[in-house]
């Protein structure tokens, strides 16, 4: 990094930066701030923020087929398609319309700063893991840490403020304490763990990067020419892939659940079998709420549904493969492990203190 600190860059263009600004306000506007505004109110005034994607109203989901495929991604869609639009437009932006060394010199270090600011900067994007991806992928472009990419991957959906506000009211307010504090845990000791333990060639690797991008030229032509090319490029690499396991999920969910009942109680198997479910499974932002909430009315021990509230929302199978490329394999894989041992230890914490 100090060569970044030694080294003329270009200056930045005040016209980019003000258009990156606009859109990340507008867009989390839009799609984010206003309308989880109104729905905290909802919540409060009614103990609800909807019916469980996973089922609807029904105990058990659709057994698996390609109809049962269909009908969870075109519900699954109708709620993120805005989001994932957005996170499109964010993530080939920062590689575009910002100056390269600002992410680099923000999330560039390794360890703990980094770790922190990623985190702290994810809060305001309060976007599920799969439209947070892509910006991700744009952080590493732009050589953010690893730990500081996962910190903020891990942020958006973990410690969304308002999906925190929705579960107080839904749930209760001790299972937002629990999110909260496993959550911080995640986020920001699983951003610390991935870059304590990377290897020698990884380190070594990212301070080439940094290297050659405290000498990379000013790109010429237009930026915003720039910024629409590498958008269409993010969403044909990212989003086919994304649809495939999106409509494999959906159809499995039947595989996923096969109980939701007073048969799945607190006996740490079931623990288990939640968290891992939770882990691959793909939902909506703050989706987690009602579906425990669900589970809970019929029966469900509040262990699973633990479980399944800290497993849910940090990574499933379509946001590993979208990450994958720009984390590496090794990173997405503890990731993993990480989100699913959090998942285990929230269900034997909701059980110890009588949820």
């Amino acid at each position: 990094m100090e060569s970044l600190a030694q080294t003329r860059r270009p200056s930045a263009s005040p016209l980019t930066v003000a258009t990156f600004v606009l859109v990340a306000i507008i867009g989390l506007y839009y799609v984010k701030w206003s309308p989880y505004y109104h729905r905290a109110f909802v919540a409060a005034d009614t103990h609800s923020i909807g019916h469980s994607i996973l089922t609807g109203t029904a105990a058990l989901p659709q057994p698996a087929s390609w109809q049962a495929a269909l009908d969870y991604a075109s519900a699954y869609a109708r709620a993120i398609w805005q989001a994932l639009v957005l996170g499109l437009l964010l993530g080939s932006a920062v590689q575009v319309l910002l100056p390269a060394h600002w992410v680099a010199r923000v999330l560039g270090r390794a360890g703990l700063r980094s770790v922190a600011a990623g985190g702290l900067l994810s809060l305001p994007g309060m976007m599920c893991t799969c439209c947070a991806a892509p910006v991700v992928v744009g952080l590493r472009k732009r050589q953010a840490s690893q730990g500081a990419a996962v910190a903020f991957w891990l942020g958006n959906s973990v410690l969304n403020p308002a999906t925190l506000v929705f579960m107080g009211f839904v749930l209760g307010w001790h299972w937002t304490a629990l999110r909260l504090v496993l959550g911080i845990l995640l986020v920001f000791g699983g951003g610390w763990l991935v870059d304590l333990t990377a290897t020698s060639a990884e380190r070594a690797a990212a301070r080439s990067q940094l290297d050659a991008l405290a000498l990379e030229a000013s790109p010429q032509g237009n930026p915003f020419g720039r910024w629409l090319k590498l958008l269409a490029q993010m969403t044909l690499r990212l989003l086919p892939e994304y649809v495939v396991l999106l409509l494999l999920l959906g159809a499995a969910r039947a595989w996923l659940f096969p109980h939701i009942g007073p048969e799945v109680d607190n006996a740490i198997g079931w623990i288990v079998a939640f968290a891992l479910a939770g882990t691959l499974f793909v939902i909506p932002t703050a989706g987690e709420v009602p579906i425990v909430q669900a589970m809970l009315s019929f029966g469900v021990g509040v262990g699973p549904a633990a479980a399944l509230l800290m497993t849910l929302p940090p990574v499933s199978l379509p946001s590993i493969a979208m990450t994958a490329r720009a984390l590496g394999r090794r990173v997405v894989a503890m990731m993993m492990l990480i989100v699913f041992a959090v998942g285990v230890a929230g269900g034997l914490a909701a059980v110890a203190l009588h949820f």
